[in-house]
């Protein structure tokens, strides 16, 4: 890494807290830390961080609630603690907007891997990429309005999207016409580059078709390109 970056810690166990502030430090990332959610938006609003590592079990709002409360207004990465090791929950936290997860108990050096990693593909993105410049795509008659985050159809009714299945459609309409491979709709929907999470991205495609298309089993809105990706066809327009 280039810089020393910022990282938050949030957990309501004093030790885990105390033990990852020092192995992090040592290895030149700075580090501050925080009991709960209250405190972690004290110290998020403090400025400059560039990383979150959140406890999912917290007294008070739990990891998934604040997960959702961060991703409400920032893009800052977060990788999620979690004692349980079944696949629901670590879904449930990456259609939130986690970046990716580590399960307890874990190797501090394992964390160390997933951050740097995490770091590097959030970097890595070109500016465009990254970029939410534009609150309201327009496409075929639909509307998404993302400071809302609201799908209004060419009817006018309100479309209920999951959050996955929001960051997907974003991602899709700020590149439209472009074919996107899983990697690339992964890091622009905040997940996370693996074979479990490419399996993801083909199951939320499928769910934003039945939502979006004239007939899912025929789309022609969002293309599969074989050995590529996926290729989001209408063209779009952006109000500011």
């Amino acid at each position: 890494m280039s810089r020393s970056f910022h990282i938050l810690i949030v957990d309501d166990d004093r030790r885990i807290r105390a033990g990852l502030c020092r192995f992090l430090t040592s290895q030149g990332l700075r580090v501050s830390q925080s009991k709960d959610g209250e405190e972690m938006f004290n110290a998020f609003e403090a400025g400059n961080i560039d990383l979150i590592v959140l406890d999912v079990m917290l007294p008070g709002d739990d990891g998934f609630a604040l997960c959702r409360k961060l991703r409400a207004e920032s893009e800052v990465p977060i990788v999620l603690l979690t004692a349980v090791a079944g696949e629901t929950d670590r879904i449930i936290g990456l259609e939130l907007g986690a970046d990716d997860y580590i399960c307890k108990p874990f190797q501090p050096r394992e964390l160390l891997a997933r951050i740097r990693a995490v770091l590097r593909r959030v970097n890595s993105l070109p500016p465009g990429m990254r970029a939410r410049q534009h609150s309201v795509f327009r496409f075929l008659d639909w509307c998404l309005d993302v400071h809302n985050r609201a799908l209004c159809s060419p009817g006018g009714e309100l479309v209920e999207l999951t959050s996955g299945e929001f960051e997907l459609l974003q991602a899709f309409v700020e590149h439209p016409q472009i074919i996107l491979s899983r990697e690339q709709l992964l890091d622009l929907a905040r997940g996370r580059s693996s074979v479990l999470f490419d399996r993801s991205i083909d199951v939320q495609v499928m769910r934003l078709r039945r939502k979006i298309e004239p007939d899912p089993q025929l789309p022609v809105i969002i293309k599969t390109v074989r050995n590529s990706g996926y290729l989001f066809t209408p063209s779009v327009t952006m109000d500011e």
